[in-house]
């Protein structure tokens, strides 16, 4: 399902990680997997790409990643608070040098007011620094722009954040 835009953006992201030898890990919600899927798409992945987590559910979340239950009933599944604990839980889980995370809301249901369809929160955690979190409102684009679209912007945050200097 990932376009030839996120398919470039995972082929530098394995590039840059072989170069550096280090490893990335997912944790996933909306995206169920896209992420994990683009990135293992690229050839040579396998010396990069640790494990990738689907944490769908609330429990799933807390079970595998260590997210609080308290985060995520004082923010909600869908916030940057849950989404910069599930990069970091990841990470550690994974015992790996970067971490993706992703939550939204892609529809066509479950959005509110408050957090409309669309709207995804992902996270970047590292070793040594504060994870880098985005919000994204991709708007009611239907289900499977929405989660094409964030698969597309969270391997451009893993890229921007690699590029950082340490």
């Amino acid at each position: 399902m990932t376009d030839a835009a996120a398919d470039r953006l995972a082929a530098r992201i394995v590039a840059t990680l072989r170069g550096r030898g280090q490893h990335i890990t997912t944790a996933e919600s909306c995206t169920g997997g896209l992420v994990a899927g683009a990135l293992t798409g690229v050839a040579g992945a396998s010396e990069v790409f640790e494990r990738g987590f689907v944490t769908y559910s609330n429990a799933a979340k807390i079970d595998l990643l260590a997210v609080e239950a308290s985060l995520i009933t004082a923010h909600g599944a869908v916030s940057a608070e849950v989404a910069a604990a599930m990069a970091e839980g990841a990470r550690r889980a994974a015992s790996a040098d970067v971490a993706l995370a992703v939550t939204g809301i892609a529809g066509p249901g479950g959005g509110s007011a408050e957090k409309p369809v669309g709207l995804v929160f992902m996270a970047v955690a590292g070793r040594g620094r504060a994870p880098a979190v985005e919000e994204h409102r991709f708007g009611d684009i239907g289900r499977e722009a929405v989660r094409a679209a964030s698969v597309a912007a969270g391997l451009a945050l893993v890229l921007r954040t690699l590029e950082l200097p340490s």
